[in-house]
């Protein structure tokens, strides 16, 4: 069966509350970077302002703990609050309920309630769970997704470990189902090692074998692409052969590696700057209508905190943003929950069986 987007179900302003809510109410920031005293902060769900009396307006461009301003036209932007700047409007209010003219849309796309029991068993997902109708809707979304979509990955160094996991991320890149990916400098740089030395961390990727001295391998791939001034460089020189980074080169996919405490060299693409990198990945974060995260808790949260849990399309249909984060660990899930990411969905598995899976599962479609 062919994958269709749900419907989506926007508010009924006809009816109490919202037919009596009052317009929201905007007061103006005094200092560059802090927010007016009892400002509304934005969640992942549809949110809806009222602007003039039965005029709602939908924030189209969302994500959580930012702020809404209005602009000079009247239409409505969302800001991290390093942002703001002097004299901006910025919507008041905490009430979600139309109460201060503000209606947080929990239900858009929810599906009729099943008939539960009183007392169910395995009502949150463990490793014990079974996923194989998960993987069956992988296939159906991201064969919509490479179509009608923007399918953006956030990876973790566990991806290229394993040959076989590294090649299926390689293959999924050239089918067409990897429109952006957002990662730290380790995905790369042990992309990159094992592109030039078939190793990672030192461990021969297929044999998992120690091999002499490879404590340096990563440190000598490093220091190899920084000498040829960049990783496209290394790529158009022939230094570079194969691997992730190269397939993203070689299909002209943007890529956002931003940078940590813990990084060596590091890469000449990776961003330093946080805010800078956090404006970079929401650039793409902007643009996915599907996310797959693997193997990475701090990315998948940072990624979690970009994205809205739906996307007002051009033409003007809202649909829902899909979460994807896979990882061994429970707790991986529980987190970014946590963190506000609601609408997230684990698969709790070994990332690099994940990958050969799904990379095998698309191929025969």
């Amino acid at each position: 069966m062919a994958f269709t987007l749900p419907p989506y179900h926007p508010p009924d302003f006809h009816q109490p509350p919202l037919k009596d809510a009052p317009l929201v109410r905007f007061a103006p920031v005094l200092q560059p970077g802090i927010a007016p005293e009892n400002y509304h902060a934005t969640t992942i769900f549809p949110e809806y302002l009222q602007l003039h009396k039965g005029h709602w307006v939908l924030i189209t461009q969302s994500r959580m703990d930012c702020v809404v301003v209005r602009l000079g036209d009247g239409s409505l932007l969302v800001k991290e609050f390093h942002h703001l700047q002097k004299g901006e409007e910025v919507a008041l209010g905490r009430g979600e309920n139309g109460e201060e003219g503000i209606f947080v849309h929990t239900e858009a796309f929810a599906p009729p309630r099943p008939l539960a029991e009183k007392f169910p068993f395995r009502t949150f997902p463990s490793r014990e769970t079974s996923f194989s109708i998960d993987y069956d809707e992988l296939y159906e979304l991201l064969a919509h997704e490479r179509e009608k979509g923007f399918i953006l990955w956030v990876v973790g160094p566990a991806a290229v470990f394993d040959r076989d996991s590294r090649e299926a991320l390689v293959s999924l890149i050239k089918q067409g189902y990897i429109h952006g990916l957002l990662a730290g400098n380790a995905l790369a740089v042990h992309d990159l090692e094992a592109a030039l030395f078939q190793t990672a961390l030192g461990q021969e990727i297929y044999s998992k074998r120690q091999v002499h001295l490879g404590h340096y391998h990563h440190l000598d791939a490093l220091n190899l692409v920084r000498a040829a001034g960049s990783l496209a460089r290394a790529m158009e020189s022939g230094l570079v052969k194969d691997g992730v980074m190269h397939a993203l080169w070689q299909q002209q996919i943007p890529y956002v590696l931003a940078g940590s405490i813990r990084d060596d060299g590091p890469l000449p693409e990776v961003i330093t700057d946080v805010l800078s990198a956090q404006d970079a990945m929401r650039a793409l974060c902007n643009r996915a209508t599907t996310v797959i995260a693997v193997a990475s808790q701090l990315h998948s949260i940072a990624a979690g905190n970009l994205i809205p849990g739906y996307r007002v399309l051009p033409e003007g249909q809202v649909r829902p943003v899909y979460f994807y984060v896979v990882d061994m660990s429970e707790f991986a899930m529980a987190k970014l929950a946590n963190r506000g990411s609601l609408a997230a969905r684990g698969i709790l598995t070994n990332a690099q069986d994940f990958l050969v899976i799904l990379a095998r599962g698309l191929s025969r479609r």
